[in-house]
């Protein structure tokens, strides 16, 4: 089984499902899109499985920080530009459990993927 956990190292929820994955014996590939980048292939796939609202993390800094008129109107192809230019604007953790993905961490959610 392949398991691929994206985002930034430095983030309170990624720290909670990096957590939470090593206390139940999991065993994962950690990418910080941060550090290492995101290809435009993977945000359209992850897009794809769960919505690019889903993915597109409007609650963040960087995307409070966008001024109104950048906010207004966003599709799909913005919101990918968007999280190219700038990764912290994808919503984390990502995780891909053999293609399937989970944007967001819930304990419960976990526990159910992993069962």
């Amino acid at each position: 089984m392949a398991i691929t956990l994206y985002g930034i190292k430095n983030c309170d929820t990624m720290k909670k499902a990096r957590n939470w994955l090593d206390g139940h014996g999991v065993a994962y590939t950690f990418h910080d899109y941060k550090a290492s980048g995101i290809d435009k292939a993977h945000l359209l796939r992850w897009s794809k499985a769960v919505g690019w609202e889903t993915l597109l993390n409007r609650a963040g800094t960087t995307f409070r920080k966008l001024d109104d008129a950048a906010k207004q109107g966003i599709t799909e192809t913005r919101a990918i530009a968007l999280m190219l230019e700038q990764p912290s604007m994808i919503k984390r953790p990502v995780l891909d459990l053999d293609g399937t993905i989970t944007v967001g961490f819930k304990p419960e959610i976990y526990a159910q993927q992993f069962a």
